[in-house]
Parts: C-alpha cells; structure tokens; sequence
C-alpha cells in the first residue's frame, strides 16, 4: 500500500488494514457557533483485529465510525475500507460496499419488526439477491445460542437475544469489517458479557475485523487494543488492554 500524505506517524501499512482515516474533519455550524467533532484524525484499524474506540462524551467516537463507514459525510480527509476510498464512490457504489463489505451492529439493534429472526439474520443476502451460505449460518445460529428463536418476532425476543440475532445479521455474508457502535448499551451484565465473548470468538477463531464504539472499560478490555478520543482527536491508545489499565487512561481524559 502506497503511503498517502498526511498518513498517521508510525503507520502500519506494513500489515493489510481492514480500514483508516487520513486527516479527517467532521464539523458542524458556522462562524462562531462551529462545532468541530472530528479534528484532522490519522488512525488505522489493523485486519483480523477487535479495535475498540472509547473518550469521554462529545469525542467524536460515533461520528468517526460513521464517517467510515460511509454513513456520514466527513467535512475533508480520506477514508479507506481496506483499499477503497470511500470518497471516490457514488451512491450506488457506497451501497454496494455497505452491503458486502460492511457489518453493522448498533445499540438500538434496528431489526425488522415483522420479520422472524430468521429473516432479520438473512436480509442482507436477500437484498443482494445472492445465495444463504446455510453452514455458515447454522455456524453463526449455533455460536450465538438462537436456534429457538429462529420462528419468533423481535416483540417476542429479550434484548440479548435480538443483539445475538442483529449480531448475526451483521456477520451473514462475512463482510471484511464490522463496526459495533455501543453494542452493549441496552443490555445486562450477562448478555452484554455472551455479545463481547462472541464477538472476540469471531475475531480471534474467524479472523473478523471489529471497530466497537464503547464507554464501558470491562467491554474494551476484550479488545486487542484501544484508541482514545477527546475533542475530536486521537489521543492515546493501548495495546493489550485490560479494565484497570482502560479506567486509568479514561481518568487522564475525564471521561
């Protein structure tokens, strides 16, 4: 991979990057009241690796994933899911790149209200109009402990089990990268410790890459490194994290 101006210092390029940012802005309003939420950030998310971005509230954590992934439009700066440019695509080629290469896993788990977990988990091959891996998916329905639940509607589902099945969904047609934004916000202790368990499973036993958005140190500590944020900024980050270690650096940000 060709080096690109402004590519962060100490860059990895050496190992493939499932994504990365290049002087990235994201900023909001105008004159005095102009709020910027992403100030010029350099990052880089390895391949095969659970990344976990934490700051305190306002850091600009939801609006980097976002912009990323194609979801918001950064203000300038260069986005790449592993060699593509996001900026370079049209809408057309922004869906498609969503649709195969993307994963996506959010707090609120945004799953069809009239559709079986079956068909939630499904959706993104219907869509695409290609073909259900059915291993694949009996894999997935096994690892996450839904296989009961196939028949049933969200209404009918606790929130673990409608994160397990967005979770799923979002690993069905084994996109290159996942992005997890707060994934656990919604549930209990038990459940949101079985969602990061798999989700280290699948980094670890399926070579998946995870970007998860999170505030909690017990969830980032299940990552293989963590990028701080504060005022729109890469700050710090940490290699081998544990709880202790992510409280203490979340001290020095106030977060």
């Amino acid at each position: 991979m060709d080096d690109a101006p402004g590519e962060p210092a100490g860059a990895m390029s050496q190992k493939p990057l499932a994504a990365r940012a290049i002087d990235l802005t994201k900023t909001y309003g105008k004159g005095e009241a102009v709020v910027h939420a992403l100030d010029g950030i350099n990052v880089e998310f390895e391949s095969g690796r659970f990344t976990a971005v934490m700051g305190p509230s306002g850091s600009g954590k939801s609006t980097l994933m976002h912009c990323m992934a194609g979801l918001d439009t950064p203000t300038s700066g260069r986005t790449f899911v592993g060699d593509r440019e996001i900026g370079n695509l049209d809408d057309a080629g922004l869906t498609q790149m969503r649709r195969d290469q993307i994963g996506f896993v959010f707090q609120s788990f945004n799953l069809i209200p009239t559709l079986t977990a079956r068909e939630n988990i499904t959706l993104p091959c219907d869509l695409a109009k290609t073909k259900v891996d059915q291993a694949w998916f009996d894999y997935l329905v096994e690892q996450l402990g839904i296989g009961n639940r196939l028949s049933h509607r969200p209404s009918e589902m606790s929130g673990g089990q409608q994160q397990r099945v967005a979770c799923a969904r979002a690993l069905i047609a084994r996109p290159d990268l996942i992005f997890a934004d707060e994934p656990t916000g919604n549930l209990d202790s038990n459940s949101s410790a079985e969602m990061l368990e798999f989700l280290r499973r699948s980094v670890t036993e399926m070579n998946q890459s995870i970007v998860m958005v999170t505030h909690d140190a017990r969830g980032a500590a299940y990552a293989d490194r963590v990028v701080f944020l504060a005022d729109g900024s890469v700050v710090d980050e940490l290699r081998a994290p544990t709880a202790d270690s992510v409280l203490e650096h979340m001290k020095q940000l106030g977060g």
